[in-house]
């Protein structure tokens, strides 16, 4: 009974592609349903093997099933969405106010940003948790191209130390969302791929990151495209259909990085343009895994 049970289980959750607590969660309803649909045909005269496929069949096809339920929890509440969208409007107000210069005021949305992270990760990391999470990585990975700026004497002991804290940092983070939902990976990469695309178009000469006064003489071209990203990541969240979801963020994300690099194609270094090129592919790298995982 266990392993005929386990099996449908296991066919279930295959075909649940969602959040993998949620899934998890899902697959022990229907283990306690069948199960006592089972001991009550027992009752009445069945053998093990013959309650147990009843209350299968009477359940339903697995596969139908999960694409129900796929339907049921894929699509969040107008509130989810308007939290995980917040941080892009919070980013394009800097922008478009010149905040973003200011550094009091960049800190103090740091500061709030690892609050509400914290917050996100210790209670069950929830869907708006993961835009806020990519900007929350941000000051990492600008941080670790900053390196190349050191004095010589510098750049050797700071590779040494802050590139492995920071690799495993990401790695550990990539690890936990991907578990979690490969799309979550998505909502986490763009904001992070779509500024540094903006940081690295704007810098001049042999400087990869734009000054304060680069960007404001562009800045509504950057503020327009994370008010695009805010409204993508609220069809995201609203939207019931996986596919759907994953076009919503790919659409406009490679929309903007493709329009960031031809707008400075005259200006970008060789150095700058190989980001944009990585960025461009890290976009499809959670599609690619999950193509994997379900060939598999």
């Amino acid at each position: 009974m266990a392993s005929k049970l386990a099996d449908y289980l296991e066919t279930f959750k295959n075909h649940l592609r969602i959040d993998s607590l949620v899934r998890n969660e899902a697959a022990r309803e229907i283990s306690a349903h069948i199960e006592d649909s089972a001991r009550e045909l027992q009752q009445k005269g069945y053998s093990e093997e013959e309650a147990l496929r009843i209350a299968t069949r009477n359940f339903g096809p697995p596969q139908l099933i999960a694409e129900q339920m796929c339907e049921v929890h894929s699509q969040g509440s107008w509130g989810e969405a308007f939290l995980a969208a917040s941080p892009h409007f919070l980013v394009a107000l800097l922008f478009a106010s010149y905040y973003l210069q200011n550094i009091a005021c960049l800190a103090s949305v740091l500061v709030a940003t690892a609050f509400i992270v914290i917050y996100g990760w210790r209670h069950n990391q929830p869907m708006w948790l993961f835009p806020w999470l990519g900007y929350y990585l941000l000051p990492v990975i600008a941080t670790g191209i900053l390196l190349i700026y050191l004095p010589q004497a510098w750049t050797g002991l700071a590779v040494l130390i802050y590139i492995p804290s920071a690799l495993f940092i990401l790695g550990y983070i990539v690890k936990q969302t991907v578990n979690r939902d490969w799309l979550y990976m998505l909502l986490m990469l763009v904001p992070i791929i779509v500024m540094c695309s903006w940081l690295v178009s704007s810098g001049t000469g042999s400087y990869f990151l734009a000054s304060g006064a680069q960007l404001q003489k562009s800045v509504l071209w950057p503020a327009i495209s994370f008010l695009a990203l805010a409204t993508a990541t609220v069809a995201f969240v609203r939207m019931k259909q996986r596919w759907q979801k994953a076009l919503a963020l790919l659409i406009p994300a490679s929309t903007i990085l493709l329009s960031v690099a031809l707008a400075n194609r005259g200006s970008i270094n060789p150095g700058a343009g190989f980001i944009l090129i990585l960025s461009l592919l890290a976009l499809f790298v959670p599609v690619w895994m999950q193509v994997r995982l379900q060939e598999r």
